[in-house]
């Protein structure tokens, strides 16, 4: 027996400013269904959703919800107008025997319900907007983002919460991870048109690059096909000009056809440059801590980072990654211990507030405006890694148009903002990247760029993200705040972090046992403990020397096949002497990381 289909879109379109958004579109939601939503950042993904929900009314089309079914909708910028604390909007469609659902979900997403609404953050809007929407359970829940704002602690309770819920689900987020862990169907919007693929998040890629070299190929035998016509038209035509008429109008026809087609948007064009190179050292921590009030964030903490290093901060909101962040990088004092920074430092920030954009003035001005871009005199010119660009020109590298340069920044989307603070940060040259959360918004083709930059980028990144997918892809040390000013050195990005995790709590479990079970009549005086060969530090830099080891000699590949090409001296001078420099400094760093790590197995085996 067929299905009833909790939602239905026919013949959908909607065009803003004269650009048509959808065209003809059609959709079925059904009962279970467990869908993820994806597509370029400006594609139309959230406003599709508001279709869906009934907040954005088409042009023309029919939306239809069947008799019974409730659909609830988790936007991006909630409204909480009129309502005294987070805890009276989250509550306000529900009756008092159910509130215990948004009590629940306020505990699994950290926040408080108390809170009032004119002193909570973005951050807590939005997550008394999930616990409302988790809160009321209708049969169709639409997610916007809802990941946005969240640990990974309350990701993994969301995750779990959405795996065992009975409702149907249509769901936005940049978060691969949380994707592939939830869908079971792929809802691909592009050019205006929406695809399905019911598999999961984790096929999306593979079909995507398929689809797009089916539509390459077809164009190309279109483009053939005009070119032979085109041919005949010039060659023939006066002669057969009566009997022929019709395969003029076919030419005009496939003409027409191709200039109709919508050429895919393109990757933006971002490029990071590592500028001067910093000395070994970069910055080292020596016995630091902090505390606010009763509330201790870090104690007794040390670390090292060098040239090259990838270093990733995880932990609860609140745990204190951010403040961690701005005493390494100077712009907080620890109350003790100390922070010195290497020499040669040149770097660039992400800030994940987003405090450094002016929603009122356009993206023009937002860079042309910039103190530290602006050309003097030159108001329409930026420097870009130490040369003028036009803006426009340089907006177009990051994907904006010459409309949206002027238009105001409180006009973009989230990913698009976020794009545009990638292109100032990228107008920098720097050997020190710091990213606070750089991940938030955007799409998945940006988020590939990014990674594919970080991991060819000649500096040192330090960055704190709840993306664990980001995190496994650039990370090679994870710095995880565990609470109470505990902060502990893993070597890797998330699934090796979770792994020496579990490993170091299992052997914690076994050997408590092991002490319960031993018999009382044959404990013996405690031994004296036995003095260390390796400090903590030392020890910590033993295990993370193998992974920068193997780091290192896979970049020594990359370069020895890159400056294999025999035309590279002739042709690119520059890139080959680039790639000279980095191949002597990573074979230096790769012989003093050996050295190091001998010298630390040595000591830890007398």
């Amino acid at each position: 027996m067929a299905r009833t289909p909790l939602l239905q879109l026919s013949d959908i379109s909607l065009t803003f400013g004269g650009d048509p958004i959808f065209d003809n579109l059609d959709l079925v939601v059904q009962p279970g269904d467990r869908v993820a939503l994806v597509g370029r950042n400006g594609s139309g993904k959230s406003t599709l959703m508001k279709i869906m929900a009934g907040i954005v009314e088409a042009d023309k089309g029919l939306r239809v919800v069947s008799p019974g079914v409730s659909v609830g909708y988790m936007e991006q910028d909630p409204d909480l107008s009129g309502f005294e604390t987070l805890g009276d909007f989250a509550l306000s469609d529900l009756e008092p025997s159910e509130a215990w659902r948004v009590e629940m979900a306020a505990e699994g997403l950290k926040f408080n319900p108390d809170t009032p609404v004119a002193t909570a953050s973005g951050g807590e809007r939005r997550r008394a907007a999930l616990a409302k929407l988790l809160g009321e359970a209708p049969e169709l829940m639409l997610l916007d983002e809802p990941t946005n704002h969240l640990d990974i602690e309350a990701i993994t309770w969301l995750e779990n919460q959405l795996k065992e819920t009975q409702s149907g689900f249509v769901l936005i987020s940049h978060d691969r991870a949380f994707l592939r862990a939830l869908s079971r169907a792929t809802l691909w919007v592009d050019r205006g048109m929406t695809r399905r693929m019911e598999k999961d998040f984790s096929h999306f890629e593979a079909w995507r690059d398929k689809t797009w070299e089916e539509e390459d190929i077809a164009r190309h035998k279109l483009d053939r096909k005009i070119k032979s016509e085109a041919r005949w038209a010039v060659e023939g035509i006066s002669a057969r000009r009566k009997r022929n008429q019709g395969r003029v109008r076919a030419l005009q026809e496939l003409r027409a056809e191709r200039s109709g087609q919508i050429r895919r948007q393109g990757v933006a064009a971002m490029e990071l440059d590592a500028g001067t190179k910093s000395g070994r050292k970069v910055i080292e921590a020596q016995g630091i801590s902090k505390s606010f009030e009763t509330k201790t964030i870090l104690k007794s903490f040390d670390l090292r980072i060098n040239r090259g290093d990838r270093v990733a901060l995880l932990g609860p909101n609140g745990a204190g990654k951010t403040t961690l962040l701005k005493m390494l990088i100077g712009q907080m004092q620890p109350d003790s211990g100390s922070i010195s920074q290497g020499t040669g430092l040149e770097m660039a920030f992400f800030d994940q507030t987003r405090d450094g954009l002016d929603g009122d003035k356009s993206l023009w001005d937002n860079l042309s405006l910039d103190p530290t871009l602006g050309v003097s005199g030159r108001s329409d010119q930026v420097m870009v890694r130490g040369a003028p660009r036009h803006v426009v020109g340089y907006l177009k590298d990051f994907l904006f148009d010459e409309r949206q340069a002027r238009a105001p920044v409180r006009s973009l989307s989230g990913g698009e903002k976020a794009r545009l603070l990638l292109a100032r940060l990228m107008a920098r040259p720097s050997n020190l990247l710091v990213m606070d959360e750089p991940t938030n918004d955007l799409d998945v083709e940006t988020l590939d760029l990014l990674q594919d930059l970080l991991d060819s980028y000649d500096g040192t990144v330090i960055l704190v993200s709840h993306d664990r997918d980001f995190l496994d892809r650039v990370a090679a040390t994870t710095i995880a705040m565990e609470g109470d000013g505990k902060a502990t050195i893993y070597a890797g990005g998330w699934s090796d972090y979770q792994a020496q995790r579990a490993e170091g709590q299992g052997e914690e479990k076994s050997a408590k046992a092991k002490a319960k079970a031993k018999p009382k009549a044959e404990a013996k005086p405690a031994a004296q403990p036995s003095q260390k060969k390796l400090s903590y530090t030392e020890q910590h830099r033993l295990d993370a020397l193998p992974a920068e080891i193997e780091r290192l000699e896979a970049e020594i590949a990359k370069l020895t096949v890159f400056m294999s090409d025999p035309d590279l001296f002739s042709k690119e001078p520059v890139k080959w002497q680039k790639a000279s420099e980095a191949m002597t400094e990573r074979q230096e760093a790769l012989s003093a990381a050996e050295e190091e790590w001998m010298e630390l197995e040595e000591k830890a085996s007398s």
